[in-house]
C-alpha cells in the first residue's frame, strides 16, 4: 500500500488503522492481543507504516477508545430519537444496550485507566480526555431531554454503566490460563457469560435508586473503570 500524502488520505489511513486494531482485538479475543504487527498486517501497511500515524500502540489505542466514546454518543441518540419522558428503567435499558454494542470499547474503558492515559504524551492524554468529556456530556444532553431523569442523574449512570462494562467485560473474557482453570473448575466461571442481562439488571437498579436518594451527588468524573 503506498504512503498516504494528502491530509485526506492521511485521516483515512489513520481510521483504517483504528478499523484494524478492533479488529485485531475482536478476533483475539481482547485489546491486551493487540500489537503493531497486526494492526499493520490487518490494515495492508508495512509493519513500519503504523508509526507514521501513531507514534505508539498506546496512543493508537487510546485513539481508539476516544473513537468508542463516539460510536456510544452516537448510538445513544439514535436509540432515543423521538422519545420524550423515557423512565430510570429505560434509559438504563437504553445505556446498557448501546454500551454492550460496543464490545471493543468496554474492553479499552479498563486500559485507559489502568495504562494507556499513562502512557501517552500530556497532549495525547488531553485530547482523549477531552473528547470523552465532550461525548458524555452530549449523551447527558440528549438523555435529558428525552427523559424523566436529570442530567446529574445520568451522569451518575454514565459513570456506573462505565464502570461496571469494563470489569464484566473482562471476567466475561478470560486469559487463556483462566479459561482453562474453568474448565477444570465449572464453579469459577459463573461470570464468564454474556454481560447483557447482568447490566441491564444492575443498571436498572442503580437508576431507580437515583430518583429516591434525595438531592443528586456531586457530578461523576467520566465512566472510566
Amino acid at each position: 500500500m503506498q504512503r498516504a500524502r494528502s491530509p485526506e488520505n492521511k485521516a483515512r489511513r489513520a481510521e483504517d488503522l483504528l478499523r484494524a486494531a478492533e479488529a485485531v482485538a475482536l478476533e483475539r479475543g481482547g485489546v491486551r492481543y493487540v500489537t503493531l504487527a497486526a494492526v499493520t498486517e490487518q490494515a495492508g501497511l508495512h509493519r513500519t507504516g503504523v508509526r507514521r500515524y501513531y507514534a505508539s500502540k498506546e496512543q493508537l489505542l487510546l485513539e481508539l477508545a476516544e473513537r468508542g466514546w463516539g460510536q456510544w454518543r452516537d448510538a445513544v441518540r439514535k436509540e432515543i430519537a423521538g422519545h420524550t419522558g423515557l423512565t430510570p428503567a429505560q434509559v438504563a435499558a437504553v445505556v446498557s444496550r448501546t454500551l454492550t454494542s460496543l464490545p471493543v470499547f468496554c474492553d479499552l474503558l479498563t486500559h485507559t485507566v489502568l495504562h494507556l492515559e499513562g502512557d501517552v504524551g500530556i497532549e495525547q492524554a488531553r485530547q482523549y480526555k477531552t473528547a470523552a468529556t465532550a461525548a458524555r456530556d452530549d449523551i447527558a444532553a440528549a438523555v435529558s431531554r428525552a427523559s424523566t431523569l436529570t442530567r446529574e442523574q445520568i451522569i451518575s449512570l454514565l459513570a456506573a454503566a462505565g464502570f461496571l462494562a469494563a470489569g464484566f467485560w473482562q471476567v466475561a473474557n478470560p486469559t487463556p490460563t483462566l479459561a482453562k482453570l474453568y474448565e477444570e473448575e465449572p464453579g469459577w466461571g459463573y461470570a464468564t457469560t454474556d454481560i447483557g442481562p447482568r447490566l441491564d439488571a444492575m443498571l436498572a437498579t442503580f437508576a431507580a435508586g437515583l430518583t429516591t436518594t434525595g438531592p443528586p451527588a456531586p457530578e461523576a468524573p467520566i465512566p472510566e473503570p
